[in-house]
């Protein structure tokens, strides 16, 4: 007799499809047993709203987290960037695998780079984080180009720039890269220009906390590395009281000697929206073995930055 199928809640998006997609295969390899996607629509997903407007921080979550609380679906995979710093009580993130390319790319008309951008070319994006620094980027350069909100999936918004309404889009290359669409990419935006959100490009598969058994074989598509530094990414953000929609941007990569991981250094931004004032700092420490260490790596950064005046910085504190 062949087990009981496991239910992976998942958005209906094109995008969460191919992630889950990934994620249940693997699953099924790990567990033996065979996955079936169950489709879930959440309030991100139906409301016309811009992220920024509804509060940003959970509406793609929550209604993936219910399913998951009342038994019809037996884990759930979530864009690691979309999930709320606080973790409830009732659910565990079994695992984040190994992550996916965390930058940001920009999709553009005549495969122009940022740097051709042409005076007062609009530039697409429903993120405050890439217009703080885009603007930031645009005014160091002495660039003129507008950002403009935008919303919807991945073919609405390149269908703005094929159109002709848009110069450009602002996307984060993991999704590009999940739905096989890299190569519409014109341009990579270095981190060094344009960090990317916190967690971005890492996917969190999050279960109820009494089923052991289930946590048990999630954990084994766990990747450490990618979870220790996510887990730093996230303590920033939530030492800075920012929601997902706040214009915070922070990467933790490991530095290596030869073969050797040596040390994980992580940088946090805050911006305008405008990109007027940006506070921009990085910290440097052993690679963190604890989540506890991870955490305070986070928590250090934020405060210095919160020093450096970046409170002031975030708009509407998140409530």
């Amino acid at each position: 007799m062949t087990e009981k199928a496991l239910r992976l809640g998942t958005r209906r998006s094109k995008l969460a499809m191919a992630q889950s997609g990934q994620v249940a295969e693997a699953v099924s390899q790990v567990t033996g047993r065979p996955v079936e996607l169950v489709e879930i629509t959440t309030y991100g997903d139906v409301s016309r709203e811009h992220l920024a407007q509804i509060g940003g921080t959970g509406v793609f979550v929550a209604a993936l987290r219910e399913a998951l609380a009342r038994g019809e679906v037996d884990f759930a995979v979530h864009s690691l960037k979309d999930l709320p710093t606080a973790q409830p009580d009732e659910l565990v993130v079994a695992a984040i695998p190994v992550r996916e390319d965390p930058r940001d790319v920009m999709v553009t008309r005549d495969a122009l780079k940022l740097t051709d951008l042409p005076r007062g070319a609009r530039v697409g994006t429903g993120s405050p984080r890439r217009m703080a620094q885009l603007n930031a980027y645009a005014r160091s350069r002495g660039m003129d180009i507008e950002t403009v909100p935008i919303r919807g999936n991945v073919d609405t918004r390149i269908g703005y720039v094929l159109k002709g309404e848009l110069d450009a889009v602002v996307l984060a290359a993991a999704g590009l890269n999940r739905i096989g669409r890299s190569d519409e990419v014109t341009d990579f935006l270095s981190v060094d220009t344009v960090l990317p959100a916190p967690g971005q490009g890492a996917l969190a598969i999050e279960c109820t906390a009494d089923d052991a058994e289930l946590i048990a074989a999630l954990a084994e598509l766990d990747d450490p590395f990618t979870r220790a530094a996510v887990t730093a990414e996230r303590s920033l953000l939530a030492a800075l009281e920012a929601g997902c929609s706040a214009p915070v941007g922070a990467l933790a990569d490991l530095l290596a000697d030869g073969q050797t991981v040596k040390e994980m250094r992580l940088r946090g931004v805050v911006g305008t929206t405008d990109g007027s004032t940006l506070v921009q700092l990085s910290t440097t420490g052993p690679v963190p073995e604890t989540h506890e260490a991870a955490m305070a790596l986070g928590r250090e950064l934020a405060t210095e930055m919160l020093a450096q005046g970046a409170a002031g910085l975030m708009g509407e504190r998140a409530q």
